[in-house]
This record gives C-alpha cells, structure tokens and sequence, in this order.
C-alpha cells in the first residue's frame, strides 16, 4: 500500500513492514501487470521476452541445471582472473609469508611453555629468600636446638603418650594409629623440604636466558596472536597460504582445465535451450496468430526473433565462435510483429495502432495465460479502436484469461463488460467545489440498466439488448 497525505508526504508498505517507494514499485510489477499507457506494459520490455518464452517453453527445470554450471564458470573464472592479475603481489606475498614462517619455526614454541617460564621466573627471581625460607623450614622440623626443640623431636613425644594412652584405654587407639600417621606425614614434609633446598640456586644467567625467552614469545605474540596456541596456529594457516602460492602455476593449470571443461559443458546446454527456445517459438507464434484471426486480425504474423552477440570474451561454441552469455543462455529474444500484409516486422513497442496494441496484447497473454506468473492483469483502453463486434469477442478472450489471473477491465463497451464476474461504475461529481470519484458495485437489474446506458439509453429495447448481452456472455 502507498499512503499520501495531505501534507505531499508519503508512506509506502509491504505485508505491514515501511519499505522504499522504489521496492514498492519492484513488487508491484510482479503483482500487478497494467495494460494501458505503453510503458507500463510488462510485454513492451524486451528483458520479459525471454523469460516469457522459457515459462511457455517449460524451460525451468533445463535453465536451473544451466544456471548451476554458469555460476561455477563464473566463480572459476575469476578466481583465475584474480591469479593472473595478483602473481606480481603473489611472489611478495610468497617472500613475506616465508620470513613469517621461519620466524615462528626458530622460536620452536611449545604450547604450555609460556606458563612454565613464568613460574620459573619468579623462583629464580626469589631464590635467595626461598632459601632462607626452605633451610627456617627444615631447621623447626627436623632439626632444632636446645632453645628451640624440632618440631618431629615434639611430636614424637605426644605419639609416645597416646601409645600409652592406648595401651591403657583401648578406646583410644585411633589417637595412637592418628599420630603414627601424622608422623609419617612430617617425615615426607622434611623430605620434600630437603629435595627442594637442593634445586634452589640463584642463576643469574639462567634468569637472564629465561627472560629473553620471554620477550621473544611476546614479540611473536604481538605480531601472530594472543597466545602461543594463536601464533601456532597462525603458523599454520601461513604455511597453506604459501603453499597455495607456491603452487600457483598448477592451479593455473587447474583452473583452464576446469574452465575449458565447463565452457564446453555450459555451451551444449546453452544449445539446447536455443533449440527448444527456437521450437516452443513456432507453436507461440501459431498460437497467437490464432487468436488475432480470431480478433479479426486475420493477415497479422507474428514472430520471436533471435539473435547473438558475437563476444571475445563470451562462450565459444563448437563452431569456433564466441557469442555473449549470462544466466539464460545465448540468445537474445525479442517478440516482432507484421499487423497488416505488406508490413514488415516491428517490434511490439513500435505498433501505432491503439486498437491493434490492444488486441495483441490480449492475443500474447492468452495464449502465455499459465507461462505469465503475474497474478492480476489490469486492462485499460482495451477496447480502444475496436467496435462492438469484437469487443464481444474481446470479452469472451478476457473471461478465458480470467480463468488463470485476477483480470480486473475498464472499458466503456457494454459487449465487453458483460462478460464480468463483478460489474462495478465508476462515477464523476464536484462536491464542495471538489472533483470526487467514486466506485460502487451494480448487480442484478441495475447491471441491466447500466449496460443499457452504456449502450445508448434506457429504452426497453436497450434494456432488453443489455440482458442479452448478459445471457450470451
């Protein structure tokens, strides 16, 4: 829907959704096909001609195979496109992505080495004072002095009076089984304690070596990732990369192989589609000789005319040419007509004659009822240069069309309004200084009555001339 409001501005919607003027426009030529004033007819656009031809033709199922190869080619085509016109920035890339390489390789990174280097970092950077610390240790647990007894020395003693405790209440003897554990446990303390002291060295150059090692992970981290894993793995996608480059020359060769396979492929289809074009192109045009006979355009012929675009760069075919392609193929078609004997082939936006405009536009859409997917045909001076005579013949094409699209007519020919589904007047008046339309349904007797005032009047020999027009129809 499009909203104007008093105000000049305007609001334009989809299903609901605000949407640009330009889309609204888009879909609604899908919907709603016009048939008046020359450029709103869908039929005078040379890009429909084909499209129409293929959905007559019954080419969908063909044309999505086609589509398929054609967008591979495509896609191959410029990935070797890309190739050529990049081997200059290939072989900088190749030298830039090797020092890369080397780099991280000479670094021999581990995955959790980063980690471990840390915490070495800080016991070497502490080693004195975990020694003072390790040998305080040692010194309160195991060894002691005659101030200060050893922590073991002690416990030794409270184990010495459980077991008696035990020996006395035998209730008690888990204290003693606790204490001989808890004894244990002090004797592995010390050791560990004792194994310990012996790594604690302050190194200098060890610290110096470790700190190195670090500066160069973060510089490697600053160029390839956040995290060893990250430059590891930046590594590889390095290495893939060269590889591909390094290879270039092969997959040039690949790819002009693959090309000149689909090329080949993708010009037999297109062949094809030319052929069956080519044949549905004559029963079209029969079929719509046809009905202009039936229009009383008897001497009209009708014809697709095709043609192809010679192109260095387009689709060789096997008779050594190369011809302009896209997604629906090599032929370029376009619906001509000859009105009356003695004229040549024009094109269908060329036609003068209103009147025949009209008919052929109702001659092509009936014979492309089920091929044209427009759902509602708006016809509009129709019956511009036809007499009452064929506008009966007019309305009984349209009734036809109407059994595969929503046919909305404005017409003045009561011959050919009768044959409606729905009949509705479209009326005139100035109301406060204003002209105002208006559009109201008439069924039954006022039918009647307006047919006969579209006829000439309300006499009863108009009123009796508007039902049989009703009956007939």
């Amino acid at each position: 829907t499009r909203e104007i409001r008093r105000s000049g501005r305007h609001t334009a919607r989809l299903n609901g959704r605000v949407v640009s003027l330009s889309l609204l426009k888009q879909v609604g030529e899908r919907l709603v096909d016009i048939h008046g004033q020359a450029e709103h007819l869908s039929l005078f656009r040379v890009r429909e001609h084909i499209r129409l031809l293929d959905r007559y033709a019954g080419l969908e199922p063909a044309l999505q195979a086609y589509r398929q190869t054609y967008q591979r080619l495509r896609k191959v085509r410029r990935e070797l496109e890309n190739l050529r016109r990049s081997e200059t920035e290939a072989a900088q890339r190749a030298d830039f992505l090797a020092f890369q390489i080397n780099e991280i390789e000479s670094a021999a990174l581990q995955p959790d080495e980063e980690a471990h280097l840390l915490a070495e970092r800080e016991r070497l950077a502490h080693a004195e004072a975990l020694a003072e610390q390790t040998r305080q240790a040692i010194f309160l647990l195991d060894e002691g002095s005659a101030e200060v007894p050893a922590i073991t020395d002690l416990f030794g003693q409270v184990a010495e009076a459980l077991h008696a405790i035990a020996q006395t209440d035998r209730e008690q003897a888990d204290l003693a089984t606790e204490a001989d554990g808890l004894t244990d446990a002090l004797a592995d303390l010390t050791r560990r304690l004792r194994n310990y002291a012996e790594t604690l060295e302050f190194d200098p150059q060890r610290l110096n070596a470790v700190e190195e090692r670090l500066a160069l992970i973060d510089n490697l981290k600053r160029k390839y990732g956040a995290t060893i894993p990250d430059i590891l793995a930046y590594a590889e996608q390095a290495r893939a990369e060269l590889e591909t480059i390094t290879h270039a020359e092969e997959r040039l060769a690949a790819l002009e192989a693959e090309i000149a396979a689909l090329e080949a492929d993708l010009a037999k289809q297109a062949l094809a589609l030319s052929q069956k074009r080519q044949q549905a192109a004559k029963r079209l045009a029969k079929g719509i000789e046809a009905e202009l006979r039936d229009l009383r355009m008897p001497s009209a012929r009708f014809r697709v005319d095709f043609q192809r675009r010679p192109d260095p760069k387009g689709l060789p075919l096997p008779s050594g040419e190369r011809v302009a392609f896209d997604e629906r193929g090599i032929d370029r078609v376009e619906f001509l007509l000859a009105p009356n004997p003695g004229e040549g082939f024009k094109p269908l936006a060329k036609i003068a004659s209103g009147g025949e405009s009209s008919r052929l536009m109702l001659a092509l859409k009936k014979v492309l009822a089920l091929a044209d997917p427009t759902p509602t045909l708006i016809f509009d001076e129709i019956d511009q240069g036809i007499g009452g005579r064929i506008g009966a013949i007019v309305g009984q094409k349209l009734h036809e069309l109407a059994q595969h699209h929503q046919v909305l007519v404005i017409t003045h020919l009561p011959q050919l309004a009768a044959y409606g589904d729905a009949h509705f007047r479209v009326t005139k008046h100035v109301r406060d200084g204003r002209t105002v339309t208006t559009v109201e349904p008439v069924e039954g007797d006022a039918r009647v009555r307006e047919l006969a005032q579209m006829l000439g009047g309300t006499t009863e020999e108009m009123l009796q001339s508007a039902k049989a027009l009703l009956t007939q129809a």
